[in-house]
């Protein structure tokens, strides 16, 4: 049977336990003392100095867990992950859930809100040109390469690192010629049949989001068993999978895909065992801003109204080390993460 880790007991600072008694996740500002080891349904916890006693397999989960995530250099930017960043979510469509049709008509506008959320503090603006809200209408990929590649083009003229949210490889290939940019694909690169060897031939970072069925759409799918497992080995593979296509594997960045194809108790489930997807070795995004189950915990709160919630969860995010937050509101979310990193620099030196 096969086992998942998931770093658990976490602590304020390395220096008051023994050698070997905890372990620095992923590079970052956390350290852990123990796993919880996941065999099926059965479930127990192992200190980390006891790790090497599970065996080979457990051991390069664990030097996967622990190894630092080596820095992206895009064009003349560089991305590092050793600490929380901030993604600025930058729609030009007229139908997303949260802001749409805001920005859609006006490259200029879109691309100096791009550029502002950039000064607030975000490290990257992720531009979209499709909805992928439930029951959203498919747009055709000359249309929304059309929104997002003058967006695209003045933020990089302006120094800002860009992401390209789509699953077209037509997308893809405009945002590309424009110059380096990330590729943020709801699909992991299965909805195009051409987008991983454009991807690979790009030599460009990729996103790989999970979604159940990604064929049918992003809401697709049919429920799990076990919704923390199954969407770690669903990644793993497609991990394996654009490797094997060409893609650099140390490009790599994992989303669980919060909201897509999941329930209520799904997405709580997997933000609660977020930490084990650093298992995968790769950098690791959480896009929860705004969502469904905010509302569904408060009342039934509108979009608008979202806004306690989501940074609730960013916080819960940089607890369990997850590396890039995909957020509307780049100010609050930079705000409590500065607040965040202030409170674990002062427990690290006691």
């Amino acid at each position: 049977m096969t086992f998942h880790l998931r770093p658990t007991q976490f602590v304020d600072t390395p220096f008051t336990h023994p050698d070997g008694g905890v372990a620095r996740l992923a590079g970052g500002m956390l350290w852990f003392a123990a796993y919880e080891v996941i065999e099926g349904s059965r479930r127990k916890t192992v200190p980390v100095a006891e790790i090497a006693n599970l065996g080979p397999g457990a051991a390069a989960i664990h030097a996967r867990i622990t190894a630092p995530r080596a820095a992206l250099t895009i064009g003349e930017r560089t991305l590092r992950f050793d600490q929380p960043m901030v993604a600025g979510i930058l729609n030009v469509t007229p139908d997303s859930f949260s802001d749409g049709g805001t920005l859609q008509d006006d490259p200029e506008v879109a691309a100096a809100a791009g550029v502002a959320m950039a000064a607030a503090g975000a490290a990257m603006i992720d531009v979209g040109g499709e909805s992928t809200r439930p029951g959203a209408a498919l747009v055709w990929e000359g249309d929304e390469a059309k929104r997002v590649s003058p967006v695209i083009e003045r933020l990089l003229r302006a120094g800002t690192l860009v992401s390209v949210d789509t699953r077209k490889g037509a997308v893809m290939e405009a945002a590309l010629a424009l110059g380096p940019v990330i590729v943020n694909d709801v699909s992991a690169l299965l909805w195009d049949e051409r987008a991983a060897g454009i991807v690979a031939r790009a030599n460009a970072p990729v996103i790989l989001m999970h979604s159940p069925d990604p064929k049918r759409g992003p809401h697709g799918g049919d429920g799990y068993a076990n919704v923390l497992t199954e969407v770690y080995d669903w990644l793993e593979a497609r991990i394996e999978a654009v490797v094997a296509a060409g893609i650099d594997r140390a490009k790599v960045i994992v989303d669980p895909g919060i909201g897509f194809g999941k329930s209520l108790a799904d997405n709580l489930a997997l933000i609660n065992g977020l930490a084990l997807f650093h298992g995968l070795g790769c950098p690791v995004m959480l896009g929860v801003s705004r969502k469904r189950l905010i509302g569904a915990l408060s009342g039934e709160a509108p979009v608008a109204e979202r806004l306690g919630g989501s940074i609730a969860l960013a916080v819960k995010g940089a607890e369990a080390g997850v590396q890039i937050l995909r957020v509307h509101d780049v100010a609050e979310t930079v705000q409590a993460l500065r607040v965040w990193r202030g409170l674990r620099d002062r427990a690290l030196v006691g």
